[in-house]
């Protein structure tokens, strides 16, 4: 088992990445500080609970806990404040106290919605994320937690740090292939922004990655995490550095907004900004080798790096204006520098971006 400390004082946690690890959920959430006279919320989805709850349930009761359950839909459309009202009244009807926890078991919307209850309920209770997918090594480190607004992602949420994050990666053997790849996008990610010659081995191992090769994908989800980590112990709610998390995010969360969260996976559309990002850095004046090695990086991880041509620019640029990294009439963008360094630019401008997103929509290489 690899383990990591996200260091933030009194708060700091453990992240647990492993095989095998959902057989001791129960002694795990006693490590944790869940205290056993109280029930637990587990949050999974329809497509993880027929696989893996039963199990998550029969460690828990075994080690004393009163289990509620309550299964969403699998897909971005759960994180929704529909959904979590529902999530909410099984809690209530379970009888759910302050000293309850919320356990995510599932990937990134899971994590998302359930944290997002933990820190809501009761004006906050403990809560643990147990990711089963690739991508949710991202999004269930570092405390961000939320759902979608019909017009933004994640325009309603929270920073509330996990008690644990529990990595089983027996979980992801089942994992079809477009998943595989959308959850590699935010490990390439971490390697962009701050680690060149992981950005590169991810590029040189991808047929180990995308076959779940157990050697490289642990250390590739480890060493994302540990990047992960060391920026949010240095800025938790996102005042300065941790913001260089976000390369690829502002023109992928538009493209999921405007394309109904169903056409593109979150990685795939973070993949399709990576490269946007990249193409604005070129017209900022950066090398154009950075696009170049980009874009073979993502190919290589069966990532897109185009936009289909019926993406309305129009439609791209008002959700991003809806963006929370749109500021005073400002487009902030995390523009890379070279491979393994990115600058926050918070005064882009948008005309920069139209042309970016027209080229984004080319077959042929911009270049």
């Amino acid at each position: 088992m690899r383990s990591i400390t996200v260091d933030l004082g009194e708060r700091s946690y453990p992240i647990h990445i492993g095989s095998g690890l959902l057989q001791g959920i129960g002694g795990r959430c006693i490590e944790a500080g869940f205290p056993q006279r109280s029930p637990l919320l587990v949050v999974t989805d329809s497509e993880v609970a027929p696989r893996y709850l039963a199990q998550v349930e029969a460690s828990l009761r075994e080690s004393g806990y009163t289990v509620v359950s309550h299964i969403i839909p699998a897909g971005e459309a759960s994180k929704s404040l529909a959904v979590y009202e529902e999530v909410v009244t099984s809690a209530i009807q379970g009888g759910l106290d302050r000293s309850s926890a919320v356990l995510a078991l599932g990937g990134g919307v899971v994590g998302d919605l359930a944290g997002f209850v933990a820190a809501t309920y009761m004006r906050g209770t403990q809560f643990m994320q147990i990711p089963t997918t690739i991508l949710a090594h991202d999004s269930s480190v570092g405390g961000k937690v939320a759902v979608n607004h019909p017009l933004a992602k994640n325009m309603l949420g929270a920073f509330y740090q996990p008690s644990m994050v529990l990595y089983d990666l027996d979980t992801l053997a089942t994992l079809p292939p477009r998943q595989v790849s959308s959850g590699l996008a935010e490990a390439v990610k971490h390697g962009l922004i701050l680690d060149r010659e992981f950005a590169y081995w991810c590029r040189e191992h991808a047929a180990e990655l995308l076959a779940l090769n157990p050697e490289a994908l642990g250390y590739a989800l480890e060493r994302g995490c540990s990047i992960k980590s060391a920026v949010i112990g240095n800025d938790e709610r996102e005042q300065g550095q941790r913001a260089i998390l976000n390369l690829g995010h502002t023109i992928g969360h538009a493209i999921e907004a405007v394309g109904g969260y169903g056409v593109f996976l979150h990685g795939e559309a973070i993949a399709i900004g990576m490269a946007g990002a990249a193409l604005l850095a070129a017209k900022l004046g950066r090398d154009r080798a950075i696009y170049e090695d980009t874009v073979s990086m993502l190919t290589a991880l069966s990532l897109p790096v185009r936009l289909p041509a019926e993406y309305s620019e129009d439609e791209l640029m008002e959700a991003m204006m809806h963006d929370k990294k749109f500021k005073e009439g400002r487009m902030t963008f995390i523009v890379p520098d070279a491979i393994g360094r990115v600058s926050i630019v918070s005064d882009v401008q948008q005309s920069d971006v139209r042309s970016v997103i027209a080229q984004l929509k080319k077959e042929d290489s911009p270049w």
